[in-house]
């Protein structure tokens, strides 16, 4: 299985020599966002209209060695958290996509 994690260039070259990605929100919120793919384009309009480009990483839920939770968020629909930093090596492609 697939979750999707929507992220700006500037927040994704913080972590170039990292094995490991963390975004904002697992330090705020103690998870980081994520997305199943029919949310993907949702959550672009919400919250990232004002980019120019932003990546969508795609991580193998089977890799991650950090915890996957699958929550109530926006009008309680589900969505997958996760808790704890993504390792990399989760992250099977990145895509760049225009806003």
């Amino acid at each position: 299985m697939f979750i999707y994690h929507i992220v700006t260039a500037e927040v994704w070259d913080r972590f170039s020599a990292s094995d490991h990605y963390s975004s904002p929100g697992l330090d705020t919120e103690g998870f980081i966002h994520c997305s199943y793919a029919e949310q993907v384009d949702g959550v672009i309009e919400r919250y990232y209209g004002q980019e120019n480009t932003v990546l969508v990483l795609t991580i193998d839920c089977s890799l991650l060695s950090s915890r996957l939770v699958s929550e109530p968020s926006t009008a309680g629909e589900l969505y997958p958290h996760i808790y704890g930093m993504i390792n990399k090596s989760a992250i099977v492609s990145i895509e760049v996509r225009n806003v």
